[in-house]
């Protein structure tokens, strides 16, 4: 990508280093005002759509997609996407992050974009963003994504198969420590399109997860959290976020169980357990992730498994969020009331490194 000039780095970066960690050990205290969704942290208005698919008038927010592409043959591959949005003082900067796990190549590849524009906004609307020749566009449930890596690229079109899930019942998440945040997924969207490997051309279908968060917070480095998406073989799917603090202690935690129609039941943190199985530390940071997990949801009598396709699905991203984290594909399985229950998934690792803020004047 081409190089910005060091003092519009600097304001885009300012804009951006907030994302990670969200709402781990909240420094300052903030309410959410968005815009079409405004309100107050005692009563915030409902989430709507399109409009609420759409960029806000907030500090920090961002699109986030993770999903499972298959091709004719029977090969399979995970991808994560996403762009974050910060804006300080009316000066907004972007950053968008895009990685492909390649199971049966037993491959990991991934690239990151920074910059003070990304194209057309639609508040109201959806959204249309591009980063250089990364894009995605969006609104209620039918979405567009391209990217690209040096051996991997997508083009994609997504149809939410499911209503949005509207976590913790309404879209709203106090953390209880003065910060806030809207969240809503589309748990459950069918792609068709094109990924191409190693210069090759090949047709997939397969299925997406969107997570959009936005709002008024501010944190400093310190803790993170473990979130879990996982769809299920018999179309029902889980979300489960664990906050930790910079002792690593969990301090918040929230769950959702969607069933096949979309209905949301919100999990509280006493509600379901997680259990690492293993760890695995990274040759090239040294940093110590734990690397499998056994989840349980005593009143869903569920009972999984879920393993990492690759132990290496680590994202060195601090040249534009100061952040090393974990962030990969899974295989799930298990029981359901004494059923055998299985699916795919993501799981995203955040705090186990340093904050590192960006220095460097471009990528």
């Amino acid at each position: 990508m081409g190089r910005l000039s060091s003092i519009g780095l600097h304001v885009v970066l300012v804009a951006i280093v907030v994302f990670w960690p969200v709402a781990a050990s909240a420094a300052q205290s903030a309410t959410p005002l968005a815009s079409p969704t405004t309100g107050s942290s005692d009563a915030p208005l409902p989430v709507t759509f399109p409009g609420d698919d759409g960029p806000h008038e907030t500090t920090t927010e961002w699109w986030y997609y993770t999903g499972h592409l298959f091709s004719a043959k029977g090969d399979r591959y995970g991808f994560e996407f996403v762009i974050f949005k910060g804006d300080r003082g009316g000066v907004a900067g972007y950053a968008s992050h895009f990685a492909v796990t390649d199971g049966q190549a037993g491959r990991f590849q991934y690239d990151q974009r920074v910059a003070l524009a990304a194209g057309v906004s639609r508040p109201g609307e959806g959204f249309d963003l591009t980063l250089d020749d990364w894009s995605m566009r969006g609104a209620n449930g039918e979405d567009a994504l391209r990217a690209t890596l040096p051996d991997y690229a997508i083009d994609l079109e997504l149809t939410s198969t499911k209503p949005p899930a509207l976590h913790d019942g309404d879209g709203y998440f106090a953390y209880g420590d003065g910060t806030a945040s809207y969240y809503y997924s589309r748990t459950r969207i069918a792609v068709t399109g094109m990924l191409m490997v190693r210069g090759e051309p090949i047709s997939v279908t397969g299925e997406a997860w969107m997570d959009h968060q936005w709002g008024d917070f501010a944190t400093y480095a310190g803790g993170g959290w473990d979130w879990f998406a996982v769809q299920f073989a018999d179309d029902t799917d889980l979300m489960l976020y664990v906050i930790r603090d910079k002792t690593g202690a969990p301090v918040q935690a929230y769950g959702s169980l969607i069933d096949r129609a979309g209905e949301l039941t919100a999990l509280g943190g006493s509600e379901f357990a997680v259990t690492p199985t293993g760890s695995w530390t990274s040759p090239a940071t040294g940093t110590t992730y734990p690397s499998g997990w056994r989840v349980t949801v005593a009143a869903a009598s569920l009972s999984v498994t879920l393993s990492p396709v690759l132990a290496d699905q680590e994202l060195d991203t601090r040249a534009t969020t100061g952040v090393i984290y974990w962030e990969g594909e899974v295989e799930v399985d298990g029981t359901r009331a004494g059923a055998p229950v299985a699916g795919l998934g993501y799981v995203e690792l955040t705090g186990y490194a340093p904050f590192s803020p960006p220095s460097t004047p471009g990528i």
